[in-house]
């Protein structure tokens, strides 16, 4: 006669250590790039557009099937999901590393992408399962450390990878952490099986899809192609429209699918899970929208290795994962939309610093303030406004909740890496001609018109990331007017770099506004009777 076997018990914390292990890295992924933009624009010989594209194809395919791959953790249990998503993403990080060319790169990105989509919406779904409300507090707390630290601690992390072995091992370096990562998700993470979904919403997920994916291309392109024509008849505006246009139809679907449809909108019934969306779009697009301006400043003007420069964002990575977990648990006490709304200022609030205090000249240690700022900001932002959004959430829609809920911060993300890539490159080309413009005063007459063009060109082309501007004059010039043409194009280079990286600064904090402004219609959700019984626990906690 057979024992039955028992099941193994669950340790919570362990569980969540390593998909927290996992979490980290894909989040890690979209920053660390950021630092390496300068080094691959010159390594692959290729455009600013091309490596923003990137960071964007990443967060894109990242976002689109979000929704999709968190029902898939309803249907198939979100452990097999997870593991799935792991070897995807750790695979496509070996092909990251060894691609030569920059179309590769764009490919293997979007198959890490892929990989990350199907990993994220399983640990908030599985932080739902394995503690009760009365205790989310500190688990929500760790996710939310994770991940503001994974988020602001690639540039450290990249400067080093990049300035001490290449560009290629800011890939390289996921592959033993996601060895790690299967292995410890095999052994301490529940095969829990939902068990909740019996179809999948097939024409939901291609309009989502479809909707998501020309919206972002014709915002991420729009300058690359002028506002007008990408291809035969098709132009950027057609494109923003049809994505527009298969939005609306997938919502009005959504609304009248009688089966089981990819988002049902009776969760956003829920005032605070709509708000939480809103107020994840707006972290995402800033968290993202921030480091492309910044990352161009600390290194082509400051003159920053990427090393120095991931050094100097440290102190807010630190930061920001030391206060987290304390706000996580305060989020089961106090009323967690104002920690949300003190963090969205304080971001707001540091970004704005560095706007104002970028110069040419400025001492790059001279910002840390106003960076420590931002990462109390970021510290109390994520684990309160995850609390919030998904403690009123009906266990029956926590995986759906938990895709719709990423689904907004990597979408997010992606138009704060689309749109701030159009903003920074519009500015760049403005400035720089302002710039050279009135540089070229104090040159002679004859050499003025191609000074203005050539550097106009430069910027056009972001020619100004390779450090060469200025040095390819002609050997026939007198050396006198060759060494001002050098002089004034750096001057011109770093002003019109410094005078985009300000303006576009002020777009990741106007959304930021918006979102501390979202955050005001949140509702308090009391903790489960009797709050005192709990008290100890929580403490010792």
């Amino acid at each position: 006669m057979t024992r039955p076997v028992k099941a193994r018990p669950v340790n919570p914390w362990a569980a969540l250590t390593a998909l927290c292990i996992g979490f980290f890295m894909i989040l890690l992924d979209t920053t660390i790039v950021t630092i390496a933009v300068p080094t691959m624009v010159r390594g692959l010989n290729t455009s600013l557009n091309s490596v923003v594209w990137v960071i964007s194809i990443y967060l894109l395919v990242y976002a689109v099937p979000m929704l999709f791959t968190s029902r898939l953790g309803d249907r198939f249990g979100p452990k097999r999901v997870f593991l799935a998503g792991m070897v995807v993403f750790t695979a496509a990080s070996l092909w990251c590393g060894l691609s030569g060319t920059a179309g590769m790169l764009i490919a293997a990105r979007a198959v890490q992408g892929l990989g990350a989509a199907l990993m994220t919406p399983q640990t908030l779904a599985f932080i739902t399962h394995l503690f009760p409300p009365a205790k989310r507090g500190p688990a929500m707390g760790m996710w939310g450390g994770i991940a503001g630290l994974a988020t602001i601690t690639g540039p450290l992390l990249g400067g080093v990878l990049v300035d001490s072995l290449g560009w290629e091992w800011i890939f390289f370096v996921n592959v033993p952490i996601g060895v790690v990562g299967l292995v410890l998700t095999v052994f301490l993470v529940p095969d829990w099986q939902p068990g909740r979904l019996r179809s999948f919403d097939f024409p939901g997920i291609v309009l989502s899809v479809a909707a998501l994916g020309l919206l972002v291309f014709g915002i991420q392109n729009g300058q690359h192609y002028g506002w007008g024509t990408v291809a035969g008849w098709l132009t950027i505006p057609e494109f923003i429209g049809a994505g527009v246009v298969l939005m609306v139809v997938f919502v009005v679907w959504q609304r009248y699918n009688r089966g089981e449809p990819l988002v049902p909108l009776r969760v956003f019934g829920n005032r605070n899970f709509s708000t939480g969306t809103v107020t994840a779009t707006a972290i995402g697009f800033a968290m993202t929208g921030m480091f492309v301006p910044l990352v161009l400043y600390t290194q082509n003007v400051l003159g920053l290795s990427p090393t120095r420069a991931g050094l100097l964002t440290a102190p807010m990575s630190l930061l920001s994962g030391l206060i987290a977990p304390f706000i996580g648990r305060l989020s089961d006490r106090a009323n967690a939309k104002y920690l949300v709304m003190v963090g969205f200022l304080a971001l707001a609030g540091g970004l704005g610093l560095i706007a104002l205090q970028a110069r040419p000249d400025t001492n790059p240690w001279s910002l840390v303030p106003a960076l420590l700022l931002a990462g109390v900001g970021t510290g109390c932002v994520f684990a309160p406004m995850s609390n919030i959004t998904m403690r009123a959430v009906e266990p029956a829609l926590a995986g759906t909740a938990s895709g719709i809920f990423n689904t907004s911060r990597q979408v997010g993300g992606v138009l704060g890496s689309a749109a701030i890539g159009v903003l920074l490159q519009a500015r760049i080309s403005a400035s720089m001609a302002t710039e050279a413009a009135d540089a070229a005063r104090s040159l002679p007459p004859e050499y003025r018109g191609a000074f203005v063009e050539g550097l106009a060109q430069a910027a056009s082309s972001a020619n100004e990331l390779n450090g060469r501007v200025g040095t390819d004059v002609p050997s026939s010039l007198p050396s006198d007017v060759a060494d001002q043409i050098h002089r004034l194009a750096q001057q011109v280079v770093h002003n019109g770099l410094t005078d985009a990286t300000r303006e576009s600064m002020i777009l990741p904090v106007a959304v930021l506004l918006i979102g501390a402004l979202a955050a005001t219609l949140m509702r308090r959700v009391p903790a489960p009777e009797p709050p005192r019984t709990r008290e100890p626990a929580s403490q010792q906690a």
